[in-house]
């Protein structure tokens, strides 16, 4: 009898332990809820031609890009100081998300901005489906580099490639595309 109470324990615990939740579901070690944006991305006439996705985890916040009716090529991305996405310029997005008061490029020594991200490649059918991740900004309102503050951000798809490099805004050409978060 002690041992069926013993046994019956241990393969209780084994259970607890193992795990009785679904198969690939991920909980934060923390207990913090993950954060997760989605937006609709608008072309120059104001066409919803995709969408958005920021989700915050602990490797940072992945951005996913899903879009079409782009042009084809590479093409500078980068986070806006602004939630707001007028046509047809995207003006009203501002400048890069820049709190530290950088100079713009990865490559720039005295850069880069916090809204600066790798470009994107857009297929010969004008899609997009890309997937970047930044430590250098957070979803978490309230927080010095938090993108989720009380005006909102933008992200924003420009004409060309950025070089990574030019100020201030890697001679990334007109922007094309732009999807407003957290406003």
């Amino acid at each position: 009898m002690k041992h069926k109470i013993v046994l019956s324990i241990m393969l209780g615990a084994l259970f607890i332990a193992g795990g009785c939740g679904k198969s690939g579901s991920k909980i934060p070690v923390s207990g913090e809820n993950i954060e997760s944006v989605t937006a609709p991305i608008l072309n120059t006439e104001g066409n919803n031609i995709g969408e958005v996705i920021l989700s915050e985890a602990a490797d940072g916040v992945t951005i996913s890009i899903a879009a079409e009716g782009l042009p084809p090529g590479v093409h500078g991305v980068h986070v806006h100081e602004t939630g707001v996405c007028t046509p047809p310029d995207f003006t009203s997005a501002g400048n890069h998300f820049n709190p530290k008061h950088k100079e713009h490029g990865f490559e720039n020594p005295k850069g880069f901005h916090l809204g600066d991200l790798p470009n994107i490649e857009v297929d010969a059918e004008g899609k997009v489906a890309a997937k970047l991740t930044t430590k250098e900004f957070t979803l978490k309102p309230g927080a010095a580099n938090s993108i989720l503050d009380t005006d909102g951000s933008a992200v924003v798809i420009h004409a060309q490639a950025d070089d990574y490099k030019t100020d201030p805004s890697g001679n990334s050409g007109a922007r094309i595309a732009c999807a407003a978060i957290g406003k």
